[in-house]
């Protein structure tokens, strides 16, 4: 019977995934992740390399894939508000993202290993803000990357600490009316921030 390299590579990236949001990358172990997966260790460090390359493979799956589900094309203000309400409804589906950004940040050097690469997915964004605020769109008072980087947080931060979330609101994110009034935050204070400023 063949072997299936994609299926074995899949179940191993998922289980990381799962094992790096959880644990982070020092809490995770190559052996609980080829438990999970259902694989002997050497199916991991054949496929993946060591512990930190497969962490960063994971990390980087998922965020191209957020970048896939959550494209920002700006065409007027709201847009900004409609990018980061689907930020917050991709983040609310799949709370392990924030957790893997979060563990990455908190191990942070200074470099990640595929920075450069990485680096694109945000300055793609970046770009767009500033093609909208030259093009009168949204407010220019704000530096581009400024402006990319707080409407992501203001998006994400409610996955990435839902402890503070829950006990600010009294409800956590399955309470379906206290994640629509959410959305709905998130929505009208991204739409704030963009607004072209009057004089």
């Amino acid at each position: 019977m063949a072997w299936d390299v994609e299926g074995t590579k899949r179940r191993i990236h998922e289980a990381a995934a799962a094992e790096f949001a959880a644990h982070g990358p020092d809490g995770t172990t190559i052996d609980r992740i080829a438990k999970r997966a259902r694989v002997n260790r050497e199916r991991v460090y054949n496929y993946f390399g060591d512990k930190s390359n497969l962490f960063s493979a994971v990390i980087r799956s998922e965020l191209d894939k957020i970048a896939d589900a959550v494209p920002l094309v700006i065409t007027c203000t709201a847009d900004v508000g409609e990018f980061a309400g689907r930020t917050f409804d991709y983040q609310r589906a799949h709370p392990g993202l924030a957790r893997l950004v979060l563990w990455e940040g908190l191990s942070d050097t200074g470099r990640v290993p595929d920075e450069i690469a990485r680096t694109k997915l945000y300055t793609a964004k970046a770009e767009a803000i500033a093609a909208a605020q030259q093009a009168g769109l949204i407010d220019d008072t704000i530096d581009p990357a400024h402006l990319i980087f707080l409407v992501i947080a203001l998006s994400s931060y409610w996955s990435a600490a839902p402890q503070i979330a829950r006990m600010l609101s009294g409800s956590d994110a399955q309470d379906g009316a206290e994640a629509a009034r959410r959305r709905a935050a998130v929505v009208h204070a991204a739409r704030q921030i963009a607004a072209p400023r009057t004089t």
